[in-house]
This record gives C-alpha cells, structure tokens and sequence, in this order.
C-alpha cells in the first residue's frame, strides 16, 4: 500500500480514502457512522413485526437506496448502510452480512437467502500495515434478477451478472457471468441458464 501516506496532510479524509478506493484508516468520522449505523439497525429489527411503515422509514434512513417492495428481514448487519443501494421488489432472507466500506449495488428483482455475506473490506498482506490499522474495499455489484442461495459468500470487487444464480454456500471470488449458475469454493459456472 505504498500510496498510504500521499494524502495524509488532509488533502482526502481517511472517508474519501476509502470511497476512492484507497488504503485508509478508521478514524473518528467513520467509528461515528459505524454507530449510527449499528443504531439503524437495531431499531430497524425492533420495528420489522411490530410498525413495518416505522421499519420501512428507518431502513431508508439507513441505507443509501431502497427500491419500492423491497423486503429484507432482520437481523441486518452492515458498517455504514449509507453505501448500499437496493433496487425494487428485492427480497433479502434473515442475517444478510453487507459490509459496505466500499458500495454494495443490488439490482431489482434480486434474491438473497439466509445468511449471505457481502464483503468488500480488503485488509494488507503485510503485516506491519495490518498492525498500523490500514484497511482498503473494492465493491460489489449484483445486477437485476440475481439470485444468491443461503450461506454464499460473495468477496471484494465481485460483480454477479444478470439473472445469474449463485449455489448455496458458493463462495464467489470473481466476476458471474449473466444467466449461469456458479456453485462451490471457489465458485465455478457450473451451466448456463
């Protein structure tokens, strides 16, 4: 991560850093919208049965976009929320893991089954930056009408093609071609559809 130190002298925060896609560190701008977030969703879950139209509001304050008809049913856990865009008539099933350091797009029509994982945090193989708190993110995107089966895994910088689906428990670690199922670890197309 040789570029850590360039812009440093504030010329980008470590939040610009890290939406730029740049090695950053958490600082005290981000652990606040970590909390707010994990605030988010905690009412979010306290709501869901109880008052949909008050979980509904909180879910838009949380995330950066939801869609008309979208339903995702707690528990939820994200970083910041803010990075996440969901398009309409989206269904996420229980414990969707969205770590958004970096944006998470969803398309419309997307499926998600229980206990996905979305991850775009990236962390240093070298040690001594790992011990300095350097982090890095690199996006990822499910275009409309993807369906991801329970327990995948979906790692940094992935894009899942439309109308693609992706096995239950896939751990996908490159792009998804449009209209074929992926499954296993690492995940292979294993037909077209």
């Amino acid at each position: 991560m040789h570029d850590r130190d360039s812009d440093i002298n504030g010329v980008m925060s470590q939040k610009e850093r890290m939406l730029a896609g740049k090695p950053y560190r958490v600082d005290g701008e981000l652990l606040e919208a970590l909390h707010r977030a994990h605030i988010l969703t905690t009412q979010y879950a306290s709501l869901f049965l109880r008052d949909p139209d008050g979980a509904r509001q909180v879910l838009r304050q949380l995330l950066g976009h939801v869609g008309e008809d979208v339903v995702i049913r707690p528990p939820l856990y994200v970083d910041y929320g803010s990075y996440i865009t969901i398009g309409a008539r989206s269904f996420v099933n229980f414990g969707l893991v969205a770590l958004d350091v970096a944006p998470i797009r969803i398309g419309e029509d997307v499926r998600i089954g229980p206990n996905v994982q979305l991850l775009t945090p990236t962390h240093p193989l070298e040690a001594e930056e790992r011990r300095e708190g350097w982090e890095g993110a690199r996006g990822i995107t499910l275009y409309d009408n993807v369906w991801v089966g329970g327990g995948a895994i979906i790692l940094p910088g992935v894009t899942d093609g439309k109308d693609s689906v992706v096995g239950v428990g896939a751990v996908v670690t490159r792009d998804v071609p449009e209209r074929v199922l992926v499954t296993g670890n690492p995940a292979r197309v294993i037909r077209h559809l």
